[in-house]
């Protein structure tokens, strides 16, 4: 299976990190957000030319909440989406969370301090990126601080699953673009993050972006 991508992207990553967490083996196929930097296949395989989208042989399917519940089909063990009904509404809660709220605010930032300058050539809106940083991300985090468990533990049904990937993923945004914490109005969420962050299927990735990022430093 194909996906096209970058796992620069929170939806991509998710995507990625979702897999190895089920054992299954994904191609990546960088896919940038320059003019001239999608290809063909990517194009047909996301009709709204957003990533990440999935080519397995003749099929393709677009939108990385709609991938990772093809992947949960495709390989039920280990089970990430729960089946319990309050489990699993938690879970899909969580997802919905991380792609519009957290996500949004996280775009403002990476897009106008990282995609724009180092990638496209642009100036960045700084004033958006700071005003997201200062007014919309604090209680966001703030709200997560109130739900997340102790480092080493879940969001939901005591073990790993979409919620958690979901959650982690932007922040390894903030990471790249060495966001500011406040070690004690969050402590317990970025522990919780670090932790989800440490595992074999994030962490081989976010290496990857941070050494690709210090290559192309602005």
């Amino acid at each position: 299976m194909i996906i096209y991508g970058s796992s620069l992207s929170p939806f991509v990553r998710k995507v990625l990190a979702f897999a190895g967490e089920k054992g299954i083996t994904l191609d990546l196929e960088p896919t940038g957000p320059a003019p001239g930097q999608a290809s063909e296949s990517f194009l047909r395989a996301s009709p709204l030319r957003k990533m990440p989208a999935l080519r397995d042989g003749d099929f393709t399917l677009a939108d990385s909440s709609a991938i990772v519940h093809y992947l949960e089909a495709l390989a039920p063990e280990p089970n990430l989406i729960p089946i319990e009904p309050r489990a699993r509404g938690r879970a899909i809660w969580f997802d919905e969370f991380a792609d519009t709220v957290l996500v949004g605010c996280c775009a403002k930032m990476f897009y106008n301090r990282v995609v724009l300058p180092r990638f496209l050539g642009r100036d960045g809106d700084e004033q958006a990126a700071a005003n997201a940083e200062r007014d919309e991300l604090p209680p966001l985090l703030d709200y997560l601080e109130t739900v997340v468990p102790d480092a080493g533990g879940f969001l939901v049904d005591d073990r790993i699953t979409l919620a958690d990937i979901s959650i982690a993923s932007p922040f390894a945004n903030f990471v790249h673009m060495d966001c500011e914490r406040d070690g004690r109005r969050h402590a317990r969420l970025f522990a919780y993050v670090d932790s989800i962050l440490a595992r074999p299927s994030f962490a081989s990735w976010v290496e990857r972006e941070t050494a690709f990022l210090s290559r192309n430093a602005a």
